[in-house]
């Protein structure tokens, strides 16, 4: 009896010793579980605090782009709004100018175009789209000869050139005013360049140049003003700047944006008017504003070579009012 129950308390604790190390690796693995679990929860609610801050920042985002892009819409419907209203303006503007300089040229110039040929009581032209800003102001009304198109057309006999209306129909081609052209070559070394060939060289180049530039300026003198001009050049109203005479100066001419005025007299005027005549038909022509056939617009220029001609030569014509 006492061996059986040493062998039953033998196996009790064998038994028992066997329960406490499979529950100690039971307590064990759960501990290690345990851990795990931890671990994977701290990455998941990292991984969503991650989540929110980017779908957050995502949206912040999208906002931002899409307010910038409803200014960025408001804004270039603005500028078509305002560009449409500057096409409507510049259409009816273009229109307007068209139909003036259809029913003028040099030979019959529409007044309201060439402002420089009112009387001098006349009111100052406010715009100018073409032609020289000589226009800046009304002046004594002064042209190189009376200009009557039906005396040049029907009292005078002519006969076309060949030679020079080759050279025009080529430069009608590609109409410019580089001298590479053998017409426009041919007018500054017959007309333009004798026509403004003054006493003063200097002053001369300077008034060509502006010419070419459509940057000079005439406009004719106020008596009441004389004594106070303070930018009077060479010689004051009594002597042309140009010629270096002495006559009387009714006109003086501006330089571009630069504040010193030149007296000139009548037949310098004269000259440079014809010169500037040339100048706005050729640029008609080159714009596309003149609607004639290629004779006429031929037989015009040669009438404005002809009075660039007859101002060299002194002829000048003043209006009355």
């Amino acid at each position: 009896m006492s061996r059986l129950r040493s062998s039953s308390l033998e196996i009790k604790e064998k038994g028992t010793e066997f329960l406490r190390e499979q529950l100690d690796a039971a307590q064990k693995e759960l501990k290690l579980k345990d851990e795990e679990c931890e671990r994977l929860s701290h990455v998941r609610n990292q991984l969503e605090q991650e989540l929110e801050e980017l779908t957050a920042s995502l949206f912040e985002e999208a906002h931002k782009m899409v307010r910038e892009a409803n200014v960025k819409q408001a804004a270039a419907e603005k500028q078509l709004k305002e560009a449409q209203g500057k096409i409507d303006v510049l259409q009816a503007e273009v229109s307007a100018l068209k139909t003036l300089v259809l029913t003028s040229t040099p030979s019959s110039p529409n007044r309201q175009l060439h402002p420089q040929l009112l009387s001098p009581g006349s009111s100052r032209a406010s715009s100018r789209p073409f032609g020289h800003t000589r226009n800046k102001s009304a002046s004594g009304a002064l042209q190189t000869e009376p200009t009557n198109p039906e005396k040049d057309t029907v009292h005078h006999d002519r006969e076309l050139d060949s030679v020079l209306f080759a050279e025009f129909l080529s430069w009608k081609e590609c109409p410019n005013l580089e001298r590479s052209s053998a017409f426009i070559s041919r007018v500054y070394r017959e007309d333009i360049g004798p026509c403004l060939s003054f006493t003063s060289a200097e002053l001369s180049q300077s008034v060509q140049r502006c010419v070419e530039n459509n940057s000079l300026t005439i406009e004719p003198v106020i008596t009441s003003s004389l004594p106070t001009d303070k930018n009077i050049h060479q010689g004051g109203t009594n002597k042309c700047a140009l010629s270096g005479l002495t006559r009387p100066c009714r006109h003086r001419i501006k330089l571009g944006d630069k504040e010193n005025y030149y007296y000139i007299s009548l037949s310098s005027r004269a000259r440079i008017t014809a010169v500037c005549n040339f100048f706005t038909y050729i640029r008609y022509i080159q714009q596309g504003l003149v609607r004639q056939d290629v004779q006429q617009m031929f037989w015009e220029v040669m009438r404005l070579r002809r009075e660039m001609s007859v101002a060299k030569l002194g002829f000048f014509h003043t209006e009355h009012s």
